[in-house]
C-alpha cells in the first residue's frame, strides 16, 4: 500500500490564519490575502533569495501592519493570511494559472516547478482552504448574530512594475460585481483629500481574475471594497499609522452616506 502524502505544514510552522480582534463589533471585516510572507519549512525559500522574498511578490509590504492597526482603532477583525503569496495565492480561484506562480515580475519561482497534483493540493487544502473558510465563518457568525458587514479586503501595489512607468496612485479602490455601493462612497469620501490621487479600479481592476471578494461578497449582496495602497507609503510603521488614520475616517464617513 501507498503511503499516505505527507502534509506540508509541521508542528512547527505557525497556523495558516490569524485572526486578530476576533469579538471586534464594528461593521468592517478588515481581510488580507497578502498580508504574509512566510514559506513552509519543508519548502525552505523556493529555491529564492530573502530579498526576493521580501519584495512585493512574496506579500502586499505592510498589510500586516495596517490591517492590525486598523482592527484597533475601528474595533474590527482582522483575518490575514501567514504564507507568502509565493506559496499559494488565497485571491486566486483554485487551479488559476496564477495561484502557484512561475515566474512572478520577472523572478523565477523555481520552488513552484515541477509540482505534482498532490503538492498543489496540499497547498490548497492546508493554506488556501482555511484562510477562506476562516472569512466564511466569521461571515455566518456575524449574519447569525445579527450584525451587518463591510467587507474590506487590503492590498498594496508596487510603485513600479519591471520596467513600467511609475505608478502615480497613492490608493486605489476596486470594485465591480454585487453590491459595489460602499466602494462607490469610499471613492468620493477619499478623493475630498486634493493631496491625495486616488484610483477608481486603478493600478488594477477587478474583475474574474480575483476570488475573495467576489465569493464572499458578490452572492450575498455584502457592501464591500477592495482597497490597494501603495507599498512606499506603507512601508513602516509611521507610513502605516498615517494610513490607518486615513482609511479610518474616510470608511466611517463612507458608512454614513
Amino acid at each position: 500500500m501507498a503511503s499516505a502524502t505527507p502534509s506540508l505544514l509541521t508542528p512547527d510552522d505557525p497556523p495558516p490564519v490569524t485572526v486578530l480582534n476576533p469579538d471586534g463589533a464594528s461593521p468592517f471585516l478588515f481581510i488580507g490575502d497578502h498580508a504574509g510572507n512566510v514559506i513552509p519549512s519543508r519548502l525552505g525559500s523556493l529555491g529564492l533569495p530573502d530579498h526576493e522574498l521580501r519584495r512585493h511578490i512574496g506579500w502586499d509590504i505592510g498589510v500586516g501592519g495596517l490591517g492590525a492597526m486598523l482592527a484597533e482603532a475601528m474595533k474590527a477583525p482582522f483575518i490575514r493570511q501567514t504564507y507568502s503569496r509565493l506559496v499559494i495565492d488565497c485571491n486566486r480561484r483554485e487551479g488559476a494559472p496564477d495561484s502557484i506562480a512561475a515566474v512572478s515580475d520577472g523572478t523565477v519561482v523555481p520552488g513552484n516547478a515541477h509540482l505534482s497534483a498532490d503538492d498543489r493540493a496540499a497547498r490548497l487544502a492546508e493554506l488556501h482552504d482555511p484562510y477562506h473558510w476562516a472569512i466564511e465563518t466569521e461571515l455566518q457568525r456575524r449574519a447569525a448574530a445579527g450584525v451587518p458587514t463591510v467587507l474590506i479586503a487590503l492590498h498594496s501595489f508596487t510603485p513600479r512594475l519591471a520596467s513600467g512607468a511609475p505608478r502615480p496612485w497613492h490608493v486605489g479602490v476596486l470594485h465591480d460585481g454585487g453590491d459595489p455601493s460602499f466602494a462607490t462612497a469610499l471613492l468620493v469620501e477619499l478623493a475630498r483629500d486634493a493631496a491625495l490621487v486616488v484610483g477608481d479600479n486603478e493600478p488594477y481592476r477587478m474583475d474574474l481574475i480575483d476570488y475573495t471578494i467576489p465569493r464572499h461578497a458578490y452572492s450575498a449582496m455584502l457592501p464591500y471594497a477592495e482597497l490597494e495602497i501603495r507599498q512606499d507609503l506603507i512601508a513602516d510603521e509611521a507610513g502605516q499609522r498615517r494610513w490607518a488614520a486615513i482609511l479610518a475616517d474616510a470608511l466611517t464617513a463612507a458608512l454614513k452616506v
